[in-house]
């Protein structure tokens, strides 16, 4: 019978202690702290800045007389574009304008003010016959939606009759500020805040009076600066100086009465 070798099996703690040791991990045998350049020049991770505030010479006084002065000679008179004979018609009018421009909307609101003269009669509407209704104006269907949702909050709420504070007005399906704003300012005269459209959000940017990132920062960035009593016709000339001359693609900066104070990087001269 052959004779049984022994065992040669090295016991795991010598078998370890034979291997040669690996290479630890390049990150764990050379750590960095984060934040600092590499051998390759690679960029540091720093926290992201916050924007800065529009320097204080783009808002001071000196600087918004003339921005004001030519809007008062441009659109002395500047009014809300949507046709409406009252409070409730502009509201209606104002919601089917989202997305929209203010000649398609006027193309669709006789007709329709036509047929339901009142909140009842909106509220007595279905959403599809609604919808139908409105659909060349876009998103037909959240608009409708809204324009039912107020009118049945005007009618069981406010006794038919479209309110006139904001804090009312916020409380209608649909409604947020920028709305509000063009009802309570054009509907009752009302001075509550500056309509922030998209025309009045580039301009304010372009002149660097705000670098907020959404209209409702834009908005409080302009009341402080534009006195109550200019408010509402502050946004209504803003607007229409955003339709004639200082247009989102191509503004027409050689007409521009403020093309000397403005140095928007987008301006074409």
């Amino acid at each position: 019978m052959a004779r049984k070798l022994k065992s040669t099996k090295i016991p795991n703690d010598a078998a370890r202690a034979s291997r040669p040791a690996r290479p630890r991990d390049r990150h764990a045998a050379n750590p960095r702290p984060r934040g600092h350049a590499t051998a390759a020049g690679s960029s540091k991770t720093t926290a992201p800045r916050r924007k800065a505030k529009p320097k204080a010479e783009y808002t001071s006084p000196e600087r918004l007389h003339p921005i004001f002065a030519a809007l008062d000679k441009l659109f002395p008179h500047a009014q809300c574009a949507l046709h409406h004979k009252n409070a409730f018609e502009l509201l209606v009018a104002t919601i089917l304008s989202a997305q929209c421009t203010d000649e398609r909307v006027n193309k669709v609101t006789p007709h329709l003010f036509q047929t339901y003269p009142t909140p009842q009669d909106f509220a007595a509407l279905s959403q599809p016959v609604l919808e139908n209704e409105i659909r060349s104006t876009g998103f037909y269907r959240n608009k409708a939606k809204s324009i039912i949702g107020a009118s049945k909050k005007i009618v069981t709420d406010f006794g038919g009759q479209v309110p006139r504070t904001m804090e009312e007005m916020l409380t209608l399906p649909g409604v947020a500020r920028k709305t509000a704003n063009v009802v309570l300012g054009t509907a009752y005269g009302i001075p509550t805040g500056v309509v922030v459209d998209t025309h009045v959000f580039r301009i304010a940017h372009r002149l660097k009076l705000s670098d907020e990132g959404t209209p409702e920062k834009v908005e409080q960035d302009l009341i402080k600066l534009v006195s109550p009593e200019r408010w509402i016709l502050f946004g209504h000339q803003v607007i229409w100086f955003g339709r004639k001359i200082c247009a989102a693609r191509k503004p027409l900066c050689t007409e521009c009465p403020l093309e000397t104070i403005c140095d928007a990087p987008d301006k074409t001269v």
